[in-house]
């Protein structure tokens, strides 16, 4: 009877290793399937949290002063006063430039193809005129296509204020009462239990809060600088390009360099390539404010995370859930990280640089 062949220890190591990755894996794709099934719940959750980091706080403030009701629906209906305010703000500047704008970039596009026509691009002129005449034969031919998209828009118009009226009813409800319902929850688990997830909890909160509150502040941030030079440059729609660089922080590291590539290329239509030259500098400058002071400064009030692992979270988060999954990501992330960090060390606030 033949010996039966030894197995190496490493060999043994990883093959327990492997079956347990498989079965996180699998765990991990049920839970994308189910968030993809009902991704609308997932996203109003998402922004009721978000809505009630920011606005606890002040509910908290009001509510020394006035019944804690009357205080969550004053500071609610306070918060999207300012949110419609803005918006009024930036439809009345687009709506006071448009006549203006319209001239500019007509200007300015005789002096783009003006521009490359000249040393060195050397362009030749039939082929910018073609270009147009390209461009204007596709919007005639594919018009009925692009007014069915603009009729299935209106139906993702449904959707998405569906999504943000239970973003305000759940945080209405986080708002007033979010830790006695975390306590009843506590409460409907098994004793050994209860200690652990209060942990949990309390850590996951407490990164998820701190990641808001600094991100709105680096958002804000850039809003005003981007803002305050492109109006002092002279480009149009300083207003709107500020609020579009104010949501477009929110994808860290990838979100501000798109929206002010935008802002470049208005610079260019209206101004010229001088003045779009300096918006391409502000791209340098205030990416180096945003890595070097101001995402430090986020990741000290949650949990410090290598820039390598934000990059790789973002687009890990665009790949499976688009724009969502690239704002999600991050705080995703630092609260997962924190929860791990904090059960590990005994219920002590993490503050871990993972790099």
């Amino acid at each position: 009877m033949g010996m039966e062949p030894q197995v190496s220890p490493f060999l043994r190591t990883a093959a327990a290793h492997a079956w347990r990755l498989l079965v996180v894996g699998a765990a991990v794709y049920a839970v994308f399937v189910v968030l993809g099934r009902f991704h609308e719940i997932g996203v109003a959750l998402f922004l009721g949290l978000v809505v009630t980091a920011m606005l606890r706080p002040v509910a908290d403030l009001v509510a020394r002063r006035l019944p804690r009701g009357l205080a969550v629906a004053f500071t609610l209906i306070g918060g999207i006063a300012l949110v419609l305010g803005v918006l009024a703000l930036v439809g009345e500047a687009v709506a006071g430039e448009s006549t203006e704008l319209t001239r500019e970039f007509r200007d300015g596009l005789d002096r783009i193809t003006a521009w490359l026509q000249r040393p060195p691009f050397r362009l030749d002129p039939t082929a910018l005129s073609d270009l147009h005449t390209k461009v204007g034969d596709f919007l005639s031919s594919h018009r009925s296509t692009l007014l069915s998209t603009a009729i299935s828009g209106a139906s993702h118009l449904v959707q998405v204020l569906t999504v943000l009226a239970l973003a305000l009813f759940t945080s209405l409800f986080f708002i007033h009462s979010g830790d006695r319902q975390w306590k009843w929850f506590c409460a409907q688990l098994p004793d050994r239990l209860r200690v652990r997830w209060d942990l949990a909890g309390r850590a996951a909160w407490r990164t998820f809060t701190g990641y808001t509150h600094g991100i709105v502040l680096v958002a804000g941030t850039n809003a005003v600088l981007v803002g305050v030079a492109l109006y002092f440059l002279g480009v149009p729609l300083a207003v709107p390009l500020a609020v579009l660089e104010f949501f477009a922080a929110f994808v860290p590291l990838v979100g501000s360099p798109v929206a002010l590539a935008v802002a470049a290329v208005v610079a260019l239509a209206a101004k010229g390539p001088l003045t779009a030259a300096i918006v391409i500098a502000l791209i340098v400058v205030i990416g180096q404010i945003e890595g070097h002071l101001l995402h430090p400064l986020v990741m000290s009030w949650a949990v410090r995370l290598h820039p390598l692992v934000v990059a790789i979270s973002v687009v890990a988060g665009a790949i499976a859930a688009g724009v969502v999954g690239a704002v999600v990501a991050v705080p995703l992330v630092s609260v997962v990280w924190s929860v791990h960090a904090t059960l590990r060390e005994g219920g002590r606030a993490p503050a871990l640089d993972v790099g």
